[in-house]
């Protein structure tokens, strides 16, 4: 039976008639230092992280970047640089999403290791 199960519903996918889709709340949250360590296999992917904002530069090239820390890590891997259109404030605690893009060099000395990028930016309560 379970076998059945598991035919039907790839017959179901196969034919386009399930629909799945991936939603913030479904990606598990990740630590800063876990994401600066895995980030190579990470890259193009969706994570959530929390923390808390340390630094903010707003309206560079059209983004903001948004500095978070939560904590773990050491000094080069404690840090999580965030570009988004929306912002937060040093001191906010927030929950951030977006997409991991590794080794982004805007030139002038900007280059990142690690950045997430179009990120949704939403305030802790």
């Amino acid at each position: 039976m379970r076998i059945l199960s598991i035919a039907f519903a790839g017959l179901i996918g196969a034919m386009g008639l399930a629909s799945f889709s991936a939603s913030a709340a479904d990606v598990k949250v990740q630590t800063v230092a876990a994401l600066n360590q895995n980030r190579v296999a990470l890259a193009g992917k969706t994570i959530s992280a929390q923390g808390k904002v340390v630094k903010v530069n707003n309206g560079i090239m059209g983004r903001n970047f948004v500095h978070v820390q939560d904590g773990t890590g050491d000094a080069s891997s404690n840090n999580l640089v965030v570009t988004s259109k929306q912002t937060a404030n040093v001191g906010d605690q927030v929950t951030i999403s977006g997409v991991v893009v590794v080794n982004r060099d805007f030139g002038a000395g900007y280059s990142y290791p690690l950045l997430i990028e179009e990120a949704s930016i939403t305030p802790k309560k």
